[in-house]
């Protein structure tokens, strides 16, 4: 955003989940130096370094590993799989109260429904990701930066305020009147780069395919009429229009379940083909392609949780 000013005061942040989202953020954060930020994490680490295009940061954050010890912040960013989302409710529980706000750096839709019972008073400040990130090492993160922007909210008064946090930093944040158009084209990106690459244990190269490809617009086809029906404007060329967004990504770029799959652990279904295939189930939408998705990739994540 442009034109916007500092705020006066600095604020503390916790960034809970310090992976390929997470881990971006707070070292990001940390590298602007106008807040005081606080990385929650399962194992204790030394430090957090974060490869920019630009730039590698080495970040001195200050890790906690116990929820117990955690103070009330400013703002929490959650950065973990949706997944994974019960499992920080003891986190929530001490790091919020009623002046909390609570950006969800997560995939999917339904950011609130999902996180507003853990979070008490607190608000929560639902956000797109769309810069790529890779979890190198614990204690390492990649940025590849894929957009215009790095994150998305909505134009209201927590989206803006969301927005001012990163000022300083090298991410780009966009206030949106319709975020949820924004979030739903989000998740159409998400319903092919993610089963695709997971499925096919291929990085982003694999879009170059033409039978990928064509199996994609089919994919997307019948996610975009879900997404209209919950309310989304999607332009009726807009699966064309995310098949050519994602040729613009790096081919050696991965997504989370690709990296997922590839290091044996759950996948993140639900909140992606599944929440595509329950909306058509909630509009009478036939979804098969989308069904055959998520039964594959349920099989393979049952087998990874056993």
């Amino acid at each position: 955003m442009s034109g916007s000013t500092f705020p006066p005061a600095r604020q503390t942040i916790a960034v809970v989940g310090l992976g390929s989202i997470g881990g971006i953020a707070a070292g990001c954060l940390f590298d602007a130096g106008r807040h005081d930020v606080i990385a929650c994490v399962r194992h204790p680490l030394d430090r957090l370094v974060l490869e920019r295009p630009d730039k590698t940061i080495t970040a001195d954050l200050r890790f906690l590993s116990d929820p117990a010890a955690a103070p009330r912040v400013d703002w929490v960013l959650v950065g973990t799989k949706t997944q994974q989302t019960p499992s920080i409710a003891p986190w929530l529980a001490k790091l919020c109260d009623g002046a909390t706000r609570v950006a969800a750096l997560q995939n999917g839709i339904g950011h609130v429904d999902r996180l507003a019972p853990l979070v008490g008073a607190a608000k929560v400040v639902p956000t797109i990701v769309y810069y790529n990130g890779e979890r190198l090492a614990p204690d390492r993160v990649r940025l590849r930066p894929v957009g215009e922007c790095d994150l998305a909210v909505a134009d209201d008064a927590d989206g803006r305020d969301f927005a001012k946090l990163l000022e300083g930093t090298s991410l780009r944040v966009q206030a949106s009147g319709d975020f949820a158009t924004l979030a739903w084209r989000k998740l159409l990106i998400n319903a092919v780069a993610n089963p695709v690459t997971a499925l096919t244990l291929q990085r982003q190269a694999v879009f170059r395919r033409d039978d990928i490809k064509n199996l994609c617009l089919h994919v997307l086809e019948e996610a975009a009429a879900v997404g209209r029906a919950d309310g989304a404007r999607l332009d009726p060329d807009e699966p064309a229009r995310i098949m050519a967004q994602l040729l613009t990504y790096p081919p050696e770029a991965g997504t989370s379940m690709y990296f997922d799959r590839a290091a044996g652990r759950s996948l993140e279904v639900e909140a992606l083909t599944g929440a595509i295939v329950a909306a058509g189930a909630r509009y009478g939408i036939p979804t098969p392609l989308n069904g055959a998705l998520v039964a594959l990739l349920r099989a393979i994540s049952d087998a990874a949780k056993g």
